[in-house]
């Protein structure tokens, strides 16, 4: 038997009217996740039934969906976009021994449940939940209710985010806004489209990253990688490009103690489109021209992020490179069930550690990183490159410009024929020997297939991770891509050793 936890501090909100509670209902919203337990507990008039309601209608997206409640049928089930909701209502339950025969051993997988009358179920509630008790306000008026909330478990932080976003969006001047979760990517962030009248901005949520285990020389991933710890990065980095004449979004209130950002929405039209996903010629030649002229530029190594606050870019130097390269030995080998020797990554390392060394001698830039389908939108009704708008680049490194490049023409989530990454690579060739006739292509092209290959490399054990550590199996269909990709890259003759050894120890990934 399950008991419960002792929750981090309570919380309270004072529902005085109808907007006030739809507001309530889209700040609890945001932090539900799939395997959630909500439980509405108060008297009979009190409001759970009408919280109830809103919550399911808001994640439906559909004012008019038809919720009853489910007083007399005891549970109703909702097939939402985000997860499946299972709506229980255990009042007429005489106590806890009941709970079996409601079917709750067979709810769908990763149903967020909201309970009403949770004490019938007293002893059984597991130790991670949000408990939200409603209460007649009658010396504030008929209509008033009071919501007390508390996390439980690992629920706290997000109960705690509750009201930190909320006297963050207030503060910001979209406390009246309408919220919507926007689809995420493979990090921890969480954004929200923010809409209030005629006007629209994202709501980014990226809190400080805690350090992991110690992996090199005593520090965590995330210091040996280069990863920003905060917002601090992002923040520097959209003036930076921005002053460039770059659509970098601008940024609208910033909380940088808490990774809070209120920024300019650029949209949702991508350089990509179809189904599935294909790149758009014209927007992929955008896309290339926007690194030409960055790469072009005398970039600063420090940006200014607020009064008195600088931020230091990080380079991209070799342990940085090679811990990204041993993610397949960590992360992607295990998860074909093969071992990985101390011989073994030894030989791996001292290969690529030879192989990089023409990377730290390169002319260096700022090396977004993370330049690819996902993060670029399609600006239209701009002009030139700022027609590409540019949405992640807190990892921003000095580094080699080709990464990019790389990162651009073998898209880890879009298949960029042979033909298209050639005549792209051409073009940004012939573009940048425009600018600089001693820029040399026998060099630049060892450098775009090493380093093509390293984050293919990489790639491959990152999305191996997100299935076995995260549960996010819907990555591992872009594996037989990047083995593609990795193949292609391999095949250049300066990098003849490394395919030998990929050729003797590295399976690819039809077993995962």
């Amino acid at each position: 038997m399950l008991l419960t936890t002792p929750g981090g501090p309570s919380f309270n909100v004072i529902l005085a009217n109808e907007q006030a509670m739809r507001r309530f209902v889209a700040d609890v919203a945001t932090v539900l996740e799939p395997g959630d337990l909500v439980t509405l507990s108060g008297d009979l008039g009190a409001g759970k039934t009408t919280f109830a309601r809103a919550l399911i209608r808001f994640l439906a997206a559909d004012e008019s969906i038809e919720v009853p409640s489910p007083t007399f049928t005891l549970i109703q089930t909702y097939a939402l976009p985000r997860f499946a909701l299972v709506h229980a209502d255990l009042y007429r339950l005489s106590g806890a021994a009941e709970l079996a025969e409601l079917g709750f051993d067979d709810l769908p997988e990763g149903a967020v449940v909201l309970m009403e009358w949770p004490d019938r179920a007293a002893g059984l509630l597991p130790p991670d939940r949000l408990d939200i008790k409603f209460t007649l306000a009658p010396a504030l008026g008929p209509e008033v209710r009071n919501a007390r909330y508390i996390g439980y478990g690992n629920f706290a932080a997000r109960a705690e985010r509750i009201g930190l976003v909320r006297s963050f969006l207030d503060e910001s001047g979209f406390g009246e806004a309408g919220r919507r979760r926007m689809r995420g990517d493979a990090s921890t962030r969480i954004f929200e489209r923010l809409t209030l009248d005629d006007r629209s901005a994202v709501l980014m949520y990226a809190p400080r990253r805690p350090d992991g285990p110690p992996v090199r020389d005593g520090k965590p991933y995330s210091a040996v990688a280069h990863l920003a710890e905060d917002v601090a990065a992002f923040v520097a980095l959209a003036a930076g490009l921005s002053a460039r004449n770059l659509s970098a979004p601008a940024i609208l209130h910033a909380d940088l103690d808490h990774g809070l950002i209120v920024m300019e929405d650029l949209g949702d039209e991508h350089i990509v489109g179809g189904d599935p996903p294909a790149p758009i010629e014209e927007r992929y030649v955008g896309a290339v021209d926007l690194l030409v002229f960055l790469h072009a530029e005398t970039l600063p190594t420090v940006l200014p992020v607020a009064p008195h606050l600088d931020y230091q870019l990080p380079h991209y130097d070799m342990p940085a490179f090679l811990i990204e390269a041993e993610l397949l030995l960590d992360w992607y080998l295990p998860a074909l069930g093969r071992a990985v020797p101390a011989a073994m990554r030894d030989d791996f390392v001292t290969l690529w550690r030879e192989a990089l060394l023409p990377a730290l001698d390169a002319p260096s830039t700022w090396v977004l990183r993370d330049y690819h389908s996902p993060n670029l939108l399609w600006l239209p009704n701009r002009d030139g490159i700022a027609q590409i708008g540019v949405v992640d680049f807190q990892d921003t490194l000095i580094g080699p410009a080709v990464y990019d490049v790389a990162s651009l023409l073998q898209d880890a989530r879009v298949d960029v024929s042979e033909a298209l990454e050639l005549a792209l690579l051409g073009r940004y060739v012939r573009s940048r020997q425009r600018v600089d006739p001693a820029f040399g292509t026998t060099a630049f092209s060892l450098l775009y297939a090493t380093l093509a290959a390293q984050r293919a490399t990489k790639i491959l054990g990152i999305f191996a991770r997100l299935n076995r550590r995260d549960n996010k199996p819907q990555y591992l269909r872009h594996l037989p891509r990047l083995w593609g990709y990795l193949q292609r890259s391999l095949a250049h003759p300066g990098l003849a050793s490394l395919k030998a050894w990929y050729a003797a120890n590295v399976p690819a990934p039809d077993g995962l």
